[in-house]
Order: structure tokens, then C-alpha cells, then sequence
């Protein structure tokens, strides 16, 4: 209730009150005029005795005590998770009893939200409406086709120095590889692709790129050496790479936003070191609201399982 209806709910019930003094002087008969119960009568008339015209305003509904509500420290978690990373109440709800062991649903995280005012994201978080939707689509075997783009970073404050986030996601099972290079060409793009063939514990079949200079002639004759197949999106259509360009939206969010800047972003070294333990956090522990909130590495398993066991 606004302070504004506030004001004219009890300038109402001190006009009840003085129309049974002043005018009736009959509580019945101001009760049936005004259409109230003589116990909504009997109460105001008994707190406006005690506290004055303050007396007349509404009271919180809320009981004096709530056995089942939220443990507070469970609800600094929730807004922490909003504040820092500004994550959903789905996503929410599955880190909890990921983490921390506490089982909640997502409409009640949302009701805090609520609660706190945080349901709102940022304007430089909110959802954009797409003009047309566009069918989503997923590999069911682990290594069938790998998504591969570069991520321009910032350039170093005070130098013509820029680092390139090369990034490789495996379709089925978001499982990624991550690598920051000094330079963005055919000969980074090599070295990258060649990293991620033994880092990745299953075959690759189809490589997918943009039509970046870095992935020409060079790039594709690679590919044909080790026997993987190499396919272009069309041009402008980043939405056809959408799970690489959708992990990069994740890489600012949840990394690059909190990485404190000072030698770690100068060092490529040291910058290296880092993006593998995000890499790691992401592809080991970080529950995927596309995978129904399991981490890649569990997608992986879950599909060697169901590659593994017997046909009926």
C-alpha cells in the first residue's frame, strides 16, 4: 500500500469514528451506514484511543513468526549470485544444492528477488527481443561438430598491445577449450586447433567457423591433413555459431567482469594460467541451464554411458 492510500485509508476510519460520535451516536447504526462490522468498529475505536490518528493505518499481515521461511544466510547467497554473476532463479536454484547443499525452488528464489527488488536485471543485462526466432539445434555425439571462434579482448591501457581469446566448444556436449594468443591468424589458429585435438578426450569430426581470416587456406588444408572436415557458416550469421558466441557472453560475465586488472592482464603467461581455471571451473562445475543443469563434463559422461551400453 502507498503512503498516499495509507493517508486515505485512515482520514476514512477517523470519519467512521466521528460520524458514530458526532452525528449517530449509535455504533450500530454508523456500522450499517458505512457498511463495516462492529468489530472493525471496536478495533480502530480502541487504537486511535491508544495511538492517536497513527493508530488508524493498516498493520503488516505478516505472522510474528515463520517456521518455514528462508534462512537468511541462504538468501545472502541468492542476492549474491544476482549481484555478482545476475543469474536467473533457475540457475540459481541449481547452483544451491550444487554447492552449498540447499534445496530450493526457482519460483521462491524468485519471490525473494522480489522481495529485494533485484528481479530486474541491469539495462546492460536485459534479454533483447529477437526480430525472427531461429529453431535450435544439437549434435547427440560428443565430437561430431566443434564450434571454433576468436574473442577480441580489450586492448592493454596504455600500449597498441592486444590479446585474442581463441575458443573451441563442442557442440553436444559444451565441453570447451580456451587460449589467449598475441595474435589472431592462420598460423595461432594451427597451433590452437592442434592443442585442442589432445586436449579433448573424444575424436573431432567437423570443425564449424566464421569466414575470419585466420580460418582460410591454411587453416582448412590443416584440417584435411588429420582427416577432419571443415565447414564455413554463412556470412553474418553469428546466430549459426551461436553456442561459441553464447559462451563468450558467459567468458564477460563471469570471468572477464571480475578479473582485477595489473599483470595478469599484461602477462600473457600468467593470463593463460587463469583462463584454464575458469576453463576447468566451466567445463567440470559450472551447471549448464541448456544441459538441464548439468556441468559438460556430466553431459559427456551421461552420453558415454548411453553410447556404451547395449542396444535392446
Amino acid at each position: 500500500m502507498t503512503n498516499a492510500e495509507q493517508v486515505r485509508l485512515t482520514r476514512w476510519r477517523m470519519k467512521v469514528l466521528r460520524h458514530a460520535r458526532d452525528t449517530t451516536q449509535n455504533v450500530s447504526r454508523t456500522c450499517r451506514y458505512f457498511g463495516i462490522s462492529r468489530k472493525s468498529f471496536y478495533k480502530w475505536k480502541a487504537r486511535y484511543e491508544e495511538h492517536g490518528e497513527i493508530g488508524l493505518c493498516d498493520r503488516s499481515r505478516a505472522p510474528h513468526r515463520s517456521p518455514n521461511a528462508t534462512p537468511s544466510s541462504v538468501i545472502r547467497k541468492i542476492l549474491y549470485l544476482r549481484k555478482t554473476y545476475h543469474f536467473g532463479p533457475e540457475r540459481i536454484a541449481s547452483y544451491l544444492p550444487r554447492y552449498h547443499q540447499v534445496s530450493i525452488a526457482a519460483s521462491s528464489v524468485h519471490r525473494i528477488l522480489c522481495r529485494h527488488e533485484l528481479n530486474r536485471l541491469p539495462a546492460s543485462q536485459k534479454y533483447r527481443r529477437h526480430m525472427q526466432r531461429w529453431k535450435r539445434y544439437e549434435k547427440q555425439q560428443p565430437g561430431h561438430r566443434l564450434h571454433v571462434d576468436v574473442k577480441l579482448l580489450e586492448r592493454i591501457p596504455g600500449t597498441r598491445k592486444r590479446f585474442y581469446q581463441f575458443t573451441a566448444i563442442d557442440d553436444c556436449t559444451r565441453i570447451r577449450v580456451l587460449k589467449i594468443y598475441d595474435a589472431c591468424n592462420q598460423k595461432t589458429a594451427i597451433e590452437f586447433i592442434d592443442e585442442v585435438m589432445q586436449r579433448l578426450p573424444f575424436w573431432v569430426l567437423v570443425v564449424q567457423t566464421d569466414n575470419g581470416a585466420e580460418f582460410q587456406s591454411k587453416f582448412r588444408w590443416h584440417l584435411e591433413d588429420l582427416d577432419v572436415r571443415h565447414v564455413y557458416i554463412r556470412p553474418r550469421t553469428p546466430r549459426l555459431n551461436g553456442k561459441v558466441e553464447r559462451s563468450h557472453r558467459i567468458d564477460d560475465e563471469e570471468f572477464y567482469q571480475l578479473l582485477e586488472d595489473g599483470p595478469i592482464r599484461q602477462s600473457i603467461q600468467l593470463f593463460n594460467k587463469k583462463l584454464r581455471q575458469w576453463e576447468d571451473y566451466y567445463n567440470f562445475d559450472r551447471p549448464h541451464g541448456a544441459l538441464d543443469g548439468q556441468t559438460p563434463y556430466e553431459r559427456l559422461l551421461q552420453k558415454t554411458r548411453v553410447e556404451a551400453s547395449p542396444s535392446s
